[in-house]
Order: structure tokens, then sequence, then C-alpha cells
């Protein structure tokens, strides 16, 4: 077992010989998830997401001498320690993604297994393994991941392509750029962030997509994208936690830092003997959280109109959007704003829907240290967080996965231009959308 790769995270603990009664098993490979940094504000390591490479050395001793008659063996990967992930009961119904190609890094090669199974707090599943075939490895993964390496030859198609600039917001914890793209010059300010949590990949996919069709990176142009460049100017940050991401964390930077928890000062955490702290929680700081430090400084510049972070849910197997209900500055205009782009977004895309999400925060009950909800108090602007699922999606053809999440994030660009117009309108313009546009209050139950 092998993790010894960009976004690698997969711990050997143990294998043995099965009896071949259970599901005709010939080895039980068992495996830990290793956890992120110790996270300050929240007290906790998370871990949940994975992605390992398992290789079968057909001449060890104890592998030739047992199976040397046969062309394949069926191994069981039991992962022990799930039911202390962050998200634990998110395992039922997941569906584990493997790949045989040589390298992780191939997006289309990735497929879901057919037998996950999360019982008594034990996650498994199993795969055959060719011993005859050209390799006999195997790579699983909660979810496909986007290599750095991936990320820098996108963000160098960006700096080539006509119309956009590249620039860095500044430098993470490990002194990687902080890569921040400019597109278009609309009036329009439109900052779209993606992987703060860097466990959750799609969102790097849907990034790709955006910026494919945004600027014709794939030579193939439309007219929704170029009627976005003149009405918006874009800032899109493909990878706000490219530290986490290269070291397979699933919520935090090189830090420890939760960086969803880093974008205003909260109460920090109660001390040891239980008791609430004096001390305020200070956030962002160039030592702790440098990348959201940098990102609100470059948005207090430029102001924000409209604003997108971008996310993968453990546990709802629907895409979906959560607004900032619990703010001071929603109201009848921020919900028409919720329900039109979101409307519009389902015509663009039926990945997309708006009756299931997080249950909506109280009035004025939001948390203002999270992003979306932060950024809508602070420029008083229609803001969200996209999220999207490790899981199938329900009710969908099978098949969700990185391709589906960068077709999702070039069609986005429907559901802005449909709102544009009323992004700063100071009328009454709800009073004349039509009925299909009408705002829909989502729950977390389905």
């Amino acid at each position: 077992i092998s993790d010894s790769y960009d976004s690698g995270n997969g711990e050997f603990v143990s294998f043995n010989i099965a009896d071949g009664e259970e599901d005709y098993t010939d080895v039980i490979v068992h495996v830990n998830i290793k956890a992120d940094p110790f996270t300050d504000l929240e007290q906790k390591s998370h871990f949940q997401s994975f992605s390992f490479r398992s290789s079968v050395n057909f001449n060890s001793p104890a592998i030739r001498g047992i199976f040397s008659d046969k062309k394949s063996i069926k191994v069981k990967y039991v992962v022990d320690n799930a039911n202390e992930a962050s998200y634990a009961d998110a395992w039922n119904g997941a569906s584990i993604f493997v790949t045989e190609k040589s390298t992780p890094y191939d997006a289309d090669s990735w497929h879901r297994t057919s037998d996950t199974n999360y019982e008594k707090g034990v996650l498994s599943w199993t795969h055959v393994h060719d011993l005859d075939g050209e390799s006999s490895s195997a790579y699983f993964a909660y979810f496909p991941p986007y290599s750095y390496e991936r990320h820098l030859g996108l963000i160098a198609q960006c700096a080539e392509s006509e119309g956009a600039r590249v620039f860095s917001l500044g430098q993470t914890v490990s002194g990687r750029e902080i890569d921040c793209v400019k597109v278009g010059t609309g009036p329009r300010k439109c900052w779209i962030i993606h992987r703060q949590h860097p466990g959750e990949s799609m969102a790097s996919f849907y990034a790709e997509g955006l910026l494919n069709r945004l600027l014709a990176l794939d030579d193939k142009w439309d007219n929704v994208s170029e009627k976005a460049r003149e009405l918006f100017t874009f800032y899109i940050v493909p990878n706000i936690n490219p530290d986490g991401s290269a070291n397979g964390y699933l919520r935090t930077n090189a830090a420890g830092s939760n960086l969803n928890r880093e974008w205003c000062p909260s109460p920090s955490p109660p001390s040891a003997d239980g008791s609430s702290a004096s001390e305020m929680y200070e956030a962002p700081t160039l030592h702790r959280s440098p990348e959201v430090y940098y990102l609100l400084q470059h948005m207090d510049e430029t102001g924000c109109d409209a604003f997108l972070d971008i996310h993968g849910d453990e546990a709802l197997p629907f895409n979906f959007l959560a607004g900032s209900q619990g703010m001071s500055v929603w109201g009848k205009r921020l919900e028409a704003l919720h329900g039109a782009f979101l409307a519009s977004y389902e015509r663009a895309n039926q990945d997309m829907q708006a009756k299931v999400s997080y249950d909506p925060d109280k009035p004025n009950e939001g948390m203002k240290n999270i992003c979306s909800n932060q950024i809508a108090e602070r420029f008083d602007c229609f803001a969200a967080t996209l999220e999207m699922p490790f899981k199938e999606c329900w009710g969908r053809p099978a098949g969700w996965g990185p391709e589906r999440a960068g077709q999702l994030g070039a069609s986005v660009l429907d559901a802005l231009c449909y709102v544009q117009p009323y992004l700063r309108d100071k009328g009454d313009f709800w009073e004349g959308l039509p009925d299909k546009d009408a705002y829909v209050a989502p729950s977390s139950e389905y």
C-alpha cells in the first residue's frame, strides 16, 4: 500500500490470507485513513477522503506459494478506522472509485466499485487483481484526485489565453502561489473560489470545466461565454488550498486551519477544563490562514457583486446550493436572486436541483466565520456555497464523477448571466420574475 504521491492518503495496517469462503476472497488488506493536522478552533483532527495505490507483489513467498496456479486474486479492502471519520454516517450509500491505470490522474479511467459496504463501523470493497496483465496494481479513492501538476497546467493554459490575466493573490503556508484568473471586462465583479476543503477534489474539476468554457480552452466558443465576459469581470481561484490538496487532507491547510471557518474572528474554543475562553479566535491571520487573508484583501479592493464557494458534500447525494439565509442582509432581494439563479442553473444542467440542501439557518443566526455568509454580509451581495456529492446523484443517471462536475462548472455561466441584470437592482425586481424562478425553501430531508 502506497500513498506517496500528490493527494495520496492511505496507511497500511495488515493483511491476511482469507479462507475463501467470504465472498470468495483470497486476501484481506486492512488500511487506515490518515488524519489532518489538529484544528485549534474545532479542536479535532478531521479525516475522510483517501487515495492510495495497492500493488500485488507476486514474487513474495506469501503470494507465490499460495496462489501460484492463479491468474488473478480477489482482494477485500477494509478501512479499519472508517467509523472514526469526520462524517462516518456518510459512508452509508457511498461507492469507492478505482482505476487500474499506471497513474491516478487520468480522470476518465476511474469507475465506481459495485460492492462498497459500510457495516458495523467498517468500510470495505473488493477488487480482482490480474496477475497476468500488464499491471497488478490499482488505485482507490473516495473521489478521483486532481493533481497539483494538473492545476499548474490549467493555470498555464489560462495565462496563454487571450482575454485572461493570471496573478497570485499571495502565498500559502507552504509557499505555494494562490493563483487567480481574471477574465472579462463587465461591470459586475464575480468571485468564484474552489477547494477550501482540499479533500473535495470535484471542486477542481468544476473549476476546470468553468475555465474551459469561459476561455474556450478546448477551442469551443459559444454565445453564453462571450456574453458572460461582457457582463462580468471574473476572479476565479481554482484552488485556494493547494497545500492541503497535495498533502491529501480533508479540510485543513498546512497549518491545520479549516479555511471555511477563518473568515472573521470568532469565540475561542472552550479551555481544557470546559470553561469558556475569554479571548477571541483571531481570523484570518497570515501565520494560520494566509489563503483567506490575501483573498479578502483583494476582494475588498475589487468589490463583489456575486460570489460562489465550490465544495463537495459527503452525506447528501445531490448537487445543491446553500445560501445566506441566516445573515442580516437576507431579504426579498437576496431570496429572489437565490431562487432565480438556482432555477436557471437547473434549466441549464439537470444535475442541479433546488429542493434538497442544508437546512437554512434561522434569521440572524448564521455563522459569520463561514465564507459565503461573510461575503454576503460584507458586500451585501448574492453569495452561496455550491456543494457536489461524493456519492451518485439521486434521481439522475449513474456516472456522477469528474466529467459531470466539469460540466456543472461550465453551465454556471448560464445562471450567472440570467441574474446579472438584477444583482444590484434597487427596485422590486422580484415582482416581475416568472413563477418558475421563485425561491424554493430547501430541506435536508429526502
